[in-house]
């Protein structure tokens, strides 16, 4: 069981860290401005963030795998017939679930949230450099939405052999800027990069063909306020156990005093109104708090209700295991969605409801393990 545990878990933080490198590191890289070192230490940073996500789903196909074939292979008749139940052999992998949920409370509670801020600072911080640093020279900068740049030259802002290219929908060139030189100049209290382009080109492809202008002056400005600003504090999915709690006692400090005056029924309808949008307020921090959790709770959950369901499935494929594995996450996941989709809604109590797939799992998981320790 062990020993598929890390098989798993290892396949299921591979995938999730793919999806998070494509989306997040490989951009960096073919910009051409960061080392291979600083690569390499960004996706480390993502590893715990993966494994909050890929410790669960790896303990449930694991234990489908290992039950499922456990169960083909006639061992588990063999074990009932040398005395030994069902209830007995399961010990050794539930406790190891408990391990998993304490291992998974760590990186959901803690680790995750602070290697997921390192690596958004770390990126913040690249992209910060870039424009402080200036534009290297010889390389393509895709750091600008909608813009690649590129110089042949650039020394100390002075740039030679300008090249610009303006994408539309993100992909497609429709507008060339050509200048044999430029000037460069960051405004970094305005969050913007100033370029004057001097005996410049461009190329506009439109309808109609292609529109030429030459110009002996053409100014630009790229906005740099996405790569320089700075947050205080980290976003409430990014924060660890410990500051949703001190983020919770601070924003129930701040509830505003009762207003003195009124009926009864006005100071009830009053303080009820208080109530209520205290309550709007501290729910998104509620509900993170209960995912991390309801989340960490989940190997356990899995244990109980994969272990039946490996001896029912009674198959050695992989492939088998794999895909019911991959419907129990998916039902699981659902109640956490809906749980954080209606964040908004308090009087849904959106923070509870992200407990039911544990409970709901558990209470399933306990009737099957007795049905199948009974041999029903």
């Amino acid at each position: 069981m062990f020993a598929s545990l890390i098989l798993t878990v290892s396949v299921f933080a591979f995938v999730v860290l793919l999806m998070n490198f494509l989306h997040d590191v490989l951009p960096m890289l073919f910009g051409g401005h960061v080392s291979l070192l600083l690569v390499l230490k960004a996706v480390g940073l993502l590893v715990p963030f993966a494994c909050i996500y890929a410790l669960p789903m790896g303990f449930i196909t694991a234990t489908l795998l290992v039950f499922g074939r456990f169960s083909a292979d006639q061992e588990l008749t063999a074990a009932r017939a040398g005395g030994i139940s069902l209830a007995a052999l399961i010990m050794p992998v539930l406790a190891l679930s408990l391990a998993c949920c304490g291992l998974s409370a760590w990186f959901n509670m803690e680790l995750g949230p602070e290697a997921r801020v390192a690596f958004l600072n770390l990126r913040n911080n690249l992209m910060h450099n870039l424009v402080n640093q200036q534009i290297p020279e010889g390389t393509f900068i895709r750091t600008f939405p909608g813009y690649i740049f590129y110089t042949e030259k650039n020394d100390g802002g002075n740039l030679q052999n300008v090249l610009i290219y303006r994408l539309r929908d993100g992909t497609n060139i429709d507008t060339t800027i050509h200048a044999d030189h430029g000037r460069m100049d960051p405004l970094r209290n305005q969050n913007q990069l100033a370029i004057e382009l001097y005996d410049a080109r461009s190329v506009t492809l439109n309808e109609r063909g292609n529109l030429v202008q030459s110009s002996p002056q053409i100014s630009l400005n790229f906005s740099t306020s996405q790569v320089t600003n700075r947050v205080s504090k980290p976003n409430i999915n990014d924060m660890t156990f410990d500051q949703l709690r001190e983020e919770l006692h601070e924003l129930e400090g701040l509830r505003p005093a009762m207003p003195p005056g009124g009926s009864g029924s006005e100071l009830r309808a009053r303080l009820a109104e208080m109530r209520r949008e205290q309550t709007a307020d501290l729910e998104p921090l509620l509900v993170t708090m209960h995912f991390q959790l309801a989340f960490a709770f989940s190997c356990f959950s899995f244990a109980l209700v994969g272990i039946p369901l490996g001896i029912r499935v009674h198959r050695r494929e992989t492939n088998v295991g794999i895909l019911v594995a991959l419907i129990l996450v998916m039902v699981f996941y659902a109640f956490i969605m809906l749980g954080r989709s209606l964040v908004g809604h308090p009087q849904y109590y959106p923070h509870l409801i992200l407990w039911i797939p544990n409970l709901f799992f558990q209470a399933v998981g306990l009737v099957l393990l007795w049905r199948a320790n009974r041999g029903i």
